[in-house]
């Protein structure tokens, strides 16, 4: 262990980076989503059809909704790495979801073909900062080795997260319209 302190930059700036990124995508999702989704639906037949359902339904007001959810998550993930000095479970296996969340935009816009929501931000924003963070960790001594099963359950944790974030942000809605 180096002894180096891990910084605010390093912890908050997942919160930080995570906004960027997902302004790109309050920017483009829903609209963009439900535009494409005939064509994608051809393009992808192996996608299941509740899938692209749900799509063709997703509005600006849910995915904004899912958005402050999952900024809610990611702030909660960022705080625990600074007060934990960059230790924290939960803020590592935040920072490896994020990253590969960027990556899988990268890989959404390969297999399009072009733009996806997301890729702007992905290799200019969500990898680098990724990647910094890490050696910043690494150099402080804190970063737990890398392993397999890290980048399975970081992209878990990140899908369930995602998942959890739409969840509620639908309740919230609905309960919302109910009331008024």
């Amino acid at each position: 262990m180096s002894g180096e302190r891990v910084g605010a930059a390093v912890t908050w700036g997942l919160l930080g980076a995570w906004v960027v990124h997902d302004l790109e995508e309050l920017a483009t999702v829903p609209g963009r989503l439900r535009r494409n989704v005939p064509q994608l639906r051809k393009r992808f037949p192996q996608v299941p059809e509740r899938v692209w359902r749900r799509a063709e339904t997703l509005g600006a007001a849910e995915f904004a909704t899912a958005v402050g959810v999952m900024g809610a998550i990611v702030g909660t993930a960022s705080a625990a790495g600074r007060l934990t000095g960059g230790r924290s479970g939960l803020y590592q296996s935040a920072l490896t979801g994020f990253g590969l969340h960027g990556v899988m935009h990268m890989a959404q816009a390969a297999a399009v073909r072009g733009y996806t929501p997301g890729s702007v931000t992905s290799p200019l924003v969500v990898l680098p900062f990724t990647l910094w963070a890490r050696g910043r960790l690494r150099k402080a001594g804190v970063l737990r080795p890398p392993r397999p099963r890290d980048a399975v359950a970081g992209t878990a944790a990140a899908a369930a997260a995602t998942v959890a974030s739409h969840v509620v942000a639908r309740r919230l809605l609905g309960a919302a319209r109910r009331t008024s």
